[in-house]
């Protein structure tokens, strides 16, 4: 299985990219009319993916020169992996990899890595996620990295998920694009201020998640009969955090406008396929913060 595993991600990546793209098409355009074909619905504008985002998303990518230096490009964190879980952190920090980042990290706990590490000789895996001073061996790398996946093969223990909050704050403080994906969202489900208002955060449920998260906020059932409404209802109470509803119709959001994705990618059944998606967006997150301070692209 491992032998094939290079195989199996290009595969997958191809199917997710579609989407990537135009996601990180939100993070810069949101706010910009750079589509002229739209239409709107009550306060919701629904706009499709086009040659223009793809414009858009072509000028983010930084250029392959031969001046650059290792790491330039993108070094992208992810934190998640443990002993039950060990795929979920692989898939996503390998498809960081296959977008473009130069570098890619792997924080997890200590009966994960021996196991990560055997999947790819690309990737750096830490086990350090279930140390007694966890968030300092992570602190120490922040400095290093452009963006933070969190959530991949995480798990649900208390001191996973407490660690995992406290290196959110500790990456908030640094300006860190940060991911939230997976176990990463049953978090957030249960401290929604682990993350809301955090303008450089970006949260990426699948329909259950998606369910659970709006209910915790809003204290009463979600009207499944409108997703456009509801989607931008959570955005707003998180702060208005890009969010991004996966399914059959992708809903991408910072709360004031949607962008729908109906470009058909890979079918949603199987695991791993939101992981491979959330490492993409940590790289493809950093290109475009970086792009908008340099005046790359209008913010």
């Amino acid at each position: 299985m491992t032998d094939n595993m290079p195989q199996l991600i290009q595969m997958f990546a191809f199917c997710v990219i579609t989407l990537a793209l135009s996601i990180v098409a939100t993070l810069v355009c949101l706010n910009e009319k750079v589509l002229e074909r739209h239409y709107c619905l009550g306060s919701t504008s629904h706009r499709g993916m086009d040659d223009d985002i793809l414009s858009l998303v072509k000028s983010i990518v930084p250029p392959l020169t031969s001046k650059k230096h290792k790491g330039q490009d993108g070094r992208i964190g992810i934190i998640g992996g443990c002993q039950d879980y060990t795929g979920a952190p692989y898939f996503a920090a390998i498809s960081a990899l296959k977008v473009g980042a130069d570098l890619s990290h792997v924080f997890c706990t200590k009966d994960a890595a021996t196991v990560i590490k055997s999947y790819s000789p690309e990737l750096i895996v830490h086990p350090v996620l279930d140390s007694p001073n966890a968030v300092e061996e992570i602190e120490k790398w922040l400095p290093r990295l452009h963006g933070l996946v969190v959530g991949p093969g995480l798990g649900r223990e208390d001191f996973l998920l407490k660690t995992a909050k406290e290196v959110i704050e500790k990456s908030k403080a640094r300006d860190i694009p940060i991911v939230i994906d997976a176990d990463g969202l049953w978090l957030v489900t249960q401290q929604p201020s682990v993350i809301q208002g955090y303008q450089k955060g970006i949260l990426t449920p699948n329909f259950m998640e998606f369910t659970r998260l709006y209910e915790a906020l809003h204290h009463e059932p979600m009207d499944s009969s409108d997703h456009q409404r509801s989607v931008m209802e959570l955005s707003v109470a998180m702060g208005n955090l890009t969010l991004v509803l996966k399914g059959e119709q992708d809903l991408i959001t910072d709360g004031s406008k949607v962008i729908s994705c109906s470009t058909e990618g890979s079918g949603r059944r199987c695991g791993g396929q939101g992981d491979l998606l959330s490492g993409s967006m940590g790289v493809l997150a950093h290109w475009a913060h970086a792009a908008s301070t340099a005046g790359i692209i209008r913010r």
